[in-house]
């Protein structure tokens, strides 16, 4: 009786955290096409989310070195969708939908208590991909290699500089082409 008593429990118990899991799948799903709404119009064309910086997760930070003297000449500043980081760590693959915005930022460097140290200064302009392994805009030459990809002035949001990712994207993430285009490496919310 009582081993009875004990396997229902465990059963009851093992139902309830696969529902849960379902749930939290589903949410995640929920949110990230949610994300993916906000960024991308029906033909394709992307824009920056307006809430990225509170609803987005912090996904890391990269430093370009000046080219003479101390201290760096840009800071880009990277965040990604809610649920992508997560579904990142499951199977160490973005899942479709999954947004990266990158903000690229001229510095200031000057001398600390610390050393001389690089901030973010002014905000030049942002970087936004998307995720699409199913090439859903063929028709569209922002959109392939599993990725939407454009690049936006600091003065518009919503319209992209970039006419070709091929052109104008492609080049500088052809080193992580082996992960998924993306410079993983550089981010430890992605590890764990």
């Amino acid at each position: 009786m009582k081993a009875t008593s004990i396997l229902i429990g465990l059963a009851g118990f093992m139902a309830t955290a696969l529902v849960a899991a379902e749930v939290q799948n589903h949410v995640t799903a929920a949110t990230s096409d949610q994300s993916t709404q906000t960024v991308v119009d029906a033909q394709g064309n992307l824009r920056v989310p307006e809430d990225y910086r509170t609803a987005y997760q912090f996904l890391g930070a990269w430093a370009i070195a000046a080219d003479q003297g101390k201290g760096s000449q840009q800071l880009h500043v990277v965040y990604a969708s809610p649920g992508t980081i997560a579904a990142y760590r499951k199977d160490g693959h973005f899942p479709d939908g999954s947004v990266l915005v990158k903000e690229l930022f001229e510095t200031a460097t000057e001398p600390m208590k610390t050393g001389t140290v690089s901030h973010a200064q002014t905000l030049k302009g942002w970087f936004v991909m998307v995720r699409d392994s199913k090439e859903t805009h063929p028709g569209n030459k922002l959109w392939g290699d599993g990725w939407g990809w454009s690049l936006f002035d600091a003065g518009n949001p919503t319209k992209t500089t970039s006419t070709d990712y091929k052109a104008n994207c492609l080049g500088c993430h052809v080193p992580a082409q082996a992960t998924e285009w993306i410079y993983v490496s550089g981010y430890p919310p992605l590890k764990g």
